[in-house]
């Protein structure tokens, strides 16, 4: 059974950071793809980053550009999302999820979801 489990989240003030952790377990496929996604009641989902294995193919989308950053420990299957600078906007329930495969934010292959972590940023 995949799990996955996040901490990390809470409330802060404009221009703080958090940063949002993420543990996998019983994916054992040799490539994964992880990545974080975001939902504010009201609006859209919202992929907000993903990496592959080792590290590698990257990608932050732009509304977070230059403020956040993914990072990924293969050893510990964990995934992080580093959060500086946080605005008002980026309050948001936070999901991690894994797959096989990512082509930017959208996941390819069987797909495994988190229980979310709110992120609040106050003014």
């Amino acid at each position: 059974q995949v799990r996955l489990v996040e901490s990390g989240g809470g409330s802060v003030q404009a221009g703080g950071s958090l940063r949002l952790s993420c543990e996998v377990s019983g994916f054992t496929y040799s490539s994964k793809c992880m990545g974080w996604f975001r939902q504010a009641p009201g609006k859209e989902r919202e992929g907000v980053a993903t990496i592959g294995t080792g590290g590698g193919n990257t990608y932050v989308a732009d509304s977070v550009k230059g403020r956040f950053t993914i990072s990924l420990d293969n050893a510990k299957n964990t995934v992080f999302l580093r959060m500086n600078s946080l605005k008002p906007e980026d309050t948001a329930m936070y999901f991690c999820a894994v797959a096989r495969a990512c082509v930017r934010t959208r996941l390819l292959g069987p797909d495994y979801w988190g229980q979310g972590t709110q992120v609040t940023v106050s003014s």
